[in-house]
């Protein structure tokens, strides 16, 4: 069965090039205020908001991670997807089955919701596609006014939704009848499409360069959609941008392992890149989609990988970095200054940012941070930031001067991050 199907399975960041990126500082940066939006239930040790609308409302993933959660390894044992209002949990359930999760993009202004849940069908051919380890169905969702349905599939039994803009318009993946040649017989599976569904309609996007599969990450209010296109055992081949439902593959280093993960309605889009030596994957910024080169934003120092999840229309760009044992630290890229947010919040925060996945149109930026003390030291806590009129004496990176080890391996928080082994992302 391969790697896609076993989405959630925790992966060990092996990086051996640190690439150094511009230094900064909190004084040349807006400041932030810190909401902590906890976890949705109190048995849950793991929330990370996922998708973040122009209103402040994001949508979580919220669940259980055991055992104990190391940097090696863990496994997810629930989850559900969730949507928070204000400080108010909303729980989108699931299709029949226990688990529900999501991707970047997930919500729009008027709050639908998409993602992807498990139905109460054991899958036909055995296959694991949501990851929790129950080998149920798993399928698109789509949300609205606290009714949960499923999206429809190319005729296959699994799929699921990633993105949806103000329009309605909802990009994902879906698994096809055609069985995947490219995957080995060890790892047997059908064919995954890029999809775009409107009204209710499913339709098949094309891929780049012959690829087989592939993966929409996220779509604008335009209309255009960015993903990746590649094999059974590389999704994550090449960068695509999606316009008029023609597919175009968007500039690179010279390696392949590159994806995209969200685009702004002027048409530029971030996501990661290889770097000419194939040695790490660095977060990536298209000002000019498929015309002009790729961007290269560079890496916070101390740290082997980053990748960039969110931009909004003014260009401001933020992401996450690694290092050796997983999540690192979330960022905000802006004329050409990477830094870190745990410099630009105030140094009473118990909580240390280790991922930043969104910013909207009002500058606020969501995320997940390691909760350093309290009840719930030790715990992921989903998290919102709001920038403030007012400087700081004193950030959260000058007090946890030794930075808190993340609990969360790379890959434990997507259906589609990578390994940051470039020539074997998504293997």
């Amino acid at each position: 069965m391969r790697t896609l199907r076993q989405l959630r399975n925790c992966w060990i960041l092996l990086v051996t090039t640190i690439v150094l990126a511009c230094f900064s500082n909190a004084v040349a940066q807006a400041s932030y205020r810190v909401t902590d939006l906890g976890v949705n239930k109190s048995k849950d040790n793991f929330s990370m908001v996922m998708g973040l609308n122009n209103r402040g409302w994001t949508e979580n993933m919220d669940g259980v991670l055991t055992p104990p959660i190391t940097s090696t390894s863990t496994t997810i044992v629930s989850g559900r997807a969730v949507l928070n209002i204000h400080g108010i949990n909303i729980d989108l359930r699931t299709l029949g089955g226990k688990n529900s999760w999501t991707n970047y993009g997930g919500i729009n202004d008027r709050g639908e919701a998409v993602g992807l849940a498990e139905t109460s069908v054991p899958d036909p051919d055995g296959e694991d596609f949501c990851a929790f380890g129950t080998h149920r169905t798993c399928l698109p969702f789509f949300w609205r006014h606290r009714h949960i349905m499923a999206l429809p599939t190319l005729g296959g039994n699994n799929g699921q939704a990633s993105a949806i803009n103000n329009r309605g318009q909802i990009v994902g993946i879906s698994e096809t009848t055609v069985q995947d040649s490219g995957c080995p017989p060890s790892k047997p599976g059908k064919i995954i499409s890029p999809v775009f569904w409107e009204r209710g309609e499913v339709r098949a996007l094309p891929t780049v360069a012959g690829d087989p599969d592939g993966f929409v990450q996220g779509i604008n209010d335009r209309g255009q959609a960015v993903g990746s296109s590649g094999t059974c055992s590389n999704i994550a081949t090449h960068a695509v941008l999606w316009e008029n439902e023609t597919a175009f593959e968007l500039p690179n280093l010279g390696h392949d392992g590159n994806d995209a993960y969200a685009i702004n309605d002027h048409g530029q889009a971030v996501g990661y890149v290889s770097t000419t030596d194939g040695s790490t994957i660095v977060p990536s910024f298209w000002p000019n989609g498929v015309h002009g080169a790729v961007t290269n934003l560079g890496i916070l120092p101390g740290d082997g990988a980053a990748f960039a999840t969110g931009i909004n229309n003014r260009g401001q760009v933020v992401g996450s970095t690694f290092n050796s044992t997983g999540w690192s630290r979330g960022f905000t890229w802006q004329d050409n200054v990477m830094t870190d947010l745990n410099t630009l919040v105030p140094g009473d925060s118990n909580l240390y940012i280790i991922a930043a996945s969104n910013i909207n149109e009002r500058g606020q930026i969501s995320g997940m941070a390691s909760v350093m003390s309290g009840p719930d030291e030790g715990k992921i806590h989903a998290i919102l930031l709001t920038p403030v009129d007012e400087r700081i004496d004193e950030s959260v990176a000058d007090v946890a001067r030794t930075r808190p080890g993340s609990m969360v391996p790379a890959g434990a928080c997507s259906h589609h991050l990578p390994k940051f082994v470039p020539g074997q992302l998504d293997q």
